[in-house]
């Protein structure tokens, strides 16, 4: 099994410590998106959205996290031996898909100083650019995180998206906050190893 992620990436680390509290053995491969090693073509042409983590068992590839998460956990029903899965995985594919749910992207790239971004910005503008030559047969799928490069941009100067951003996450959070005012985890077992 091999997953390609950066360490900083959100999602990626998601991954990683799930295959870590499964005991799961994997190849690791760090992919920098911010020196444009997510877009080089054999990459892209597995994983065209770019994104990071992706992770390969055989020629099984996964580059949704949640999908990449379940899939892990059904890897580990398998090696221990156990064929249902606990009676709270509905509660915690819930919560999962409510975290995923929000796109951290325009929260954190406007707390980034304007310079820093707009070079990033620009550098991976002039990265899709140059696979889109090198790689004509790939020339659509480049042309639209091109365009989606540009859109993040425009976003990034509009107050009320900026301001929807941070409302999605302080509604997130007080959710979390309330969850936790009734049971010890979001979802799973509580101290007495009752089910919440």
């Amino acid at each position: 099994m091999q997953l390609y992620h950066h360490p900083y990436s959100l999602d990626s680390q998601k991954v990683r410590l799930a295959l870590e509290e499964n005991a799961i053995d994997y190849t690791s491969y760090h992919v920098n998106p911010l020196t444009g090693k997510n877009m080089e073509s054999s990459f892209f042409r597995m994983n065209p959205t770019a994104k990071l983590p992706v992770f390969q068992n055989g020629s099984h590839i996964i580059y949704n996290t949640i999908e990449i998460i379940q899939y892990i956990e059904r890897v580990a029903l398998v090696s221990s031996g156990v064929d249902h899965n606990s009676g709270n995985s509905r509660e915690v594919n819930e919560w999962m898909q409510t975290i995923q749910n929000w796109n951290p992207k325009i929260f954190t790239l406007s707390h980034v100083p304007v310079n820093y971004r707009l070079f990033v910005s620009r550098f991976t503008r002039r990265v899709i650019i140059a696979r889109m030559v090198e790689s004509p047969d790939l020339a659509s799928v480049y042309h639209l995180k091109l365009k989606a490069a540009y859109e993040a941009e425009d976003k990034l100067t509009d107050p009320d998206m900026l301001k929807q951003a941070e409302e999605q996450l302080v509604q997130l959070l007080d959710d979390v906050e309330t969850q936790l005012n009734e049971t010890v985890y979001l979802a799973g077992f509580d101290s007495t190893r009752r089910l919440v």
